[in-house]
C-alpha cells in the first residue's frame, strides 16, 4: 500500500481499477484547512492524464508494473513478435499496443515491453535509433540559414523532416520520442 503523503513521482498505484502513474505532485499545507496532495496522473494503460488532489492519509494498493527488454522479431498481419533474450519465449504483441514511435523500429531492435500482471500494456522503442534514408529528393547546397527541410522516407517506412544535405543512403540518427532528425551517424 502507498499513501497520498508518500507520492512521488514515478509511483504506480491501483486507483479504481485503473494503474495509475505520477507525473507531477505538490504537497500543499494551507493556512486555514487540513494538508492536501495535489497530483497530474497517467493512466498507464490509455495514456490518459488527469488532475486531482488526495487527502496525505488516502491509501492505495502499489501496482507493479514490469519492464523487460526483448528484441523485436518481426510482424505477422495485426501480430507483432518481440523475443524474450533470457528463455527466447516469443511473444506476439498487437499492433495497438506499440504505440506511434514504433514506426522507427526494425526487425532486431531491443525494445521495452512495459507489462502488469502478465497483460502487456505498450512497448517502448529505444530513445535513439539509426536508420538509412531509402527516399528523398537530391541534396544540394543553398541558404539554408532559415533550416530548411525537405520530407524523407526511412528503411522502415517512416516519413520525417530531414535538411536538405540530406541524400538517400545516409544513414541518420532518430529521436524516437520527436520523431526528429538529429545527425547523420
Amino acid at each position: 500500500m502507498v499513501t497520498a503523503g508518500d507520492f512521488r513521482n514515478g509511483v504506480t498505484f491501483d486507483m479504481d481499477g485503473s494503474v495509475m502513474q505520477i507525473i507531477e505532485f505538490q504537497h500543499v499545507k494551507p493556512g486555514k484547512g487540513a494538508a492536501f496532495v495535489r497530483t497530474k496522473l497517467r493512466n498507464v494503460v490509455t495514456g490518459a492524464v488527469i488532475e486531482k488532489t488526495f487527502s496525505p492519509t488516502d491509501k492505495y494498493p502499489t501496482a507493479i508494473v514490469e519492464k523487460k527488454d526483448m528484441q523485436y522479431l518481426y510482424s505477422d498481419g495485426e501480430l507483432y513478435y518481440f523475443m524474450d533474450m533470457e528463455s527466447y519465449e516469443q511473444t506476439p504483441i498487437d499492433a495497438d499496443k506499440l504505440g506511434d514511435a514504433f514506426k522507427f523500429v526494425k526487425e532486431e531492435m531491443m525494445c521495452k515491453v512495459v507489462s502488469y500482471k502478465g497483460t502487456v500494456i505498450s512497448v517502448e522503442p529505444p530513445m535513439f535509433v539509426e536508420l538509412e534514408v531509402t527516399e528523398t529528393e537530391p541534396g544540394f547546397k543553398g541558404d539554408t540559414a532559415q533550416g530548411a527541410t525537405k520530407p524523407a522516407t526511412l528503411e522502415t517506412g517512416a516519413q520525417i523532416k530531414v535538411p536538405l544535405f540530406i541524400n538517400i543512403g545516409d544513414v541518420l540518427k532518430i529521436d524516437t520520442r520527436t520523431g526528429e532528425y538529429l545527425e547523420r551517424a
